[in-house]
């Protein structure tokens, strides 16, 4: 049985249509298959790689690493330089009350801790989120998933979790002395790219402070210089009390953090202690990627050329069947029709060379979330096989 027989017959299957591209090699902003193809990935893994496929100070960072040690023991136990370096790192990047970071393994997981963290230091048990919310997949994580269509077949979930409309100040009221927390993507990634005002964000703040509520935000696909800042909140001038991070902070390696002060986070080391565990966050080896990825990130100057990249796909990427680009930096999405429009020029890109996608709530839109590194000559010629794909089917 060759590769794809194998993946068909005995890995898990998600969809019945998988993409079912093979991929031998990556590097950079390009994945190769067997047989000499080559794509331009505007995906980036959806929204992984923000350094590039292996970047090379990643990869020397994870071999260091392997010289030394893999798993230990459960977090929390050891000291391990990986983690608290990274720690460090991390906290440096943030406001001064977002000091104290539980290294996981994922975005949901993420979500899960910080779910927990505050209930538990509130003391309440209800939770809001945003409608069209993407969180994650795990029980906890869906419940505050915004879209009834992915969590139906899934019922009973968490109770007490109600929605407001994202961007929408009027909706804030909802958030009452009885919310633990309200959970909110800086920037909403699988509603299509939905970017709300620094007014709204503002007045969401306030809301929490005037409740007691914690403010929750989600930057597992906006963080890690995504959105032109090292962290997406940094465009609205405001503080959360928790953030969840993952996807471009591991360099391709798997891992994820809750975020908060050592005044709440300590909450969970008594009635009861281990008040929330995990096995393998912070592994060594994701840890030192991370740590690279954040050093490559600051040394590189790549936060700073993403708006000038943003601005060249849009400058591009004119034709009369696009309806409108919406986008945060290199969180983008550009709106067609609808989804039988978009589908076939998607399928021809991939043809042509280029890996593009659309979204899980927003069918209508390419999402666009290239690697940082990518070149303006890649982006232009990632924009000429999108334009030539539209045209091939206008």
């Amino acid at each position: 049985m060759n590769n794809r027989q194998l993946f068909l017959s005995h890995l898990a299957q998600t969809t019945d249509f998988p993409l079912l591209i093979e991929v031998e090699k990556a590097e950079g902003v390009y994945l190769y298959g067997p047989k000499g193809e080559r794509y331009i990935d505007l995906i980036s893994g959806i929204g992984v790689s923000n350094v590039g496929h292996r970047h090379p100070k990643v990869l020397t960072a994870i071999q260091a690493q392997l010289d030394k040690y893999l798993h230990l023991m459960v977090y929390g136990e050891y000291v391990q330089s990986p983690q608290t370096l990274l720690a460090k790192a991390l906290a440096d990047t943030l406001p001064k009350n977002l000091d104290n970071i539980y290294l996981v393994n994922s975005g949901s997981e993420a979500v899960e801790g910080a779910l927990k963290l505050a209930k538990r230091y509130t003391g309440r048990r209800e939770i809001i989120s945003c409608v069209n919310a993407y969180h994650g997949s795990s029980h906890g994580a869906l419940s505050v998933g915004g879209n009834e269509i992915f969590k139906r077949a899934y019922r009973p979930l968490l109770p007490g979790v109600s929605h407001v409309n994202f961007g929408q100040v009027e909706d804030l009221s909802k958030i009452t002395e009885d919310t633990a927390a309200i959970i909110v993507e800086t920037v909403q990634g699988e509603a299509g790219i939905r970017v709300g005002s620094k007014a709204y964000f503002q007045a969401l703040r306030h809301r929490c402070h005037e409740t007691g509520t914690l403010l929750i935000l989600d930057e597992i696909q906006a963080g890690f210089g995504r959105t032109g800042k090292f962290w997406a909140f940094e465009h609205y001038d405001i503080q959360p009390d928790i953030v969840v991070c993952a996807k471009g902070m591991g360099g391709g390696m798997p891992i994820g953090a809750f975020i908060s002060s050592q005044a709440i986070m300590a909450v969970f080391k008594n009635n009861p202690l281990l008040g929330h565990i995990t096995t393998f966050g912070g592994h060594p080896v994701s840890c030192a990627a991370s740590l690279a990825t954040i050093e490559v990130l600051q040394t590189e100057n790549l936060i700073n050329q993403v708006e000038h990249k943003a601005h060249l796909f849009k400058k591009l990427l004119k034709h009369k069947k696009i309806k409108e680009i919406r986008n945060k930096g290199l969180m983008m999405a550009v709106e067609f029709e609808d989804f039988d429009t978009l589908k076939p020029i998607i399928d021809r890109a991939i043809e042509l060379g280029i890996i593009t996608d659309w979204f899980l709530f927003c069918e209508d839109s390419m999402r666009l979330a290239p690697p940082l590194t990518i070149t303006d000559d890649e982006i232009r010629r990632a924009c000429d096989v999108i334009l030539q794909s539209i045209e091939e089917n206008s």
